[in-house]
């Protein structure tokens, strides 16, 4: 599927099947070679799609100390020290190494954390993840092979009906 090599030139291309009159039997097509830009994995797993959406990304060469607030998704792939809060989804990528606090909507850690995590909804520790605090929040998920130590305080959200119910309008009825 992947070919690995990096001592092929730049310029290679996928080569797409030739079209064949109906009837002619199917060859297996020869082996395509795919430019080692290509090649590039993501460092960690994309996150899903759901339409455009914005990501801010920490790449792996970047350090980063203070404190660091986003609306849209945020990718740490880099070492950071500090505040970090997403009103979206926050990944901790396989390179990244978060010294801090973390608050957002919802957390996936492929690398490490060393502090406290507070999520609306729900944070997942993946397989090679670790995460050293406390966590607080709705939902969790640990991976088998994943490093967990601290404590775990699950809040319940609030029912949507209630919600709607405590933040509609009021309408009073009066006896005429």
């Amino acid at each position: 599927m992947w070919n690995k090599k990096n001592d092929e030139p730049a310029t290679l291309r996928p080569q797409a099947e030739p079209i064949r009159p109906q009837g002619e039997p199917a060859r297996s097509p020869a082996p395509t070679q795919i430019a080692p830009a290509v090649l590039a994995a993501p460092a960690s797993p994309p996150a899903a799609t759901n339409g455009p959406k914005q990501q801010a990304v920490i790449g792996p060469s970047m350090t980063i100390k203070g404190e660091i607030r986003a609306r849209e998704e945020l990718l740490v792939d880099g070492e950071v020290e500090g505040l970090l809060e997403s009103q979206s989804l926050l990944t901790v990528g396989t390179n990244g190494k978060v010294r801090g606090n973390i608050k957002a909507r919802e957390v996936a850690i492929f690398g490490s954390v060393r502090g406290n995590v507070v999520v609306a909804e729900k944070i997942a520790i993946r397989e090679q993840g670790s995460l050293i605090g406390d966590i607080k929040g709705a939902g969790i998920s640990i991976d088998d092979g994943a490093y967990f130590k601290g404590s775990i305080d699950i809040v319940r959200p609030e029912p949507k009906a209630t919600k709607a119910v405590q933040n509609g309008p009021r309408v009073e009825a009066q006896a005429g």
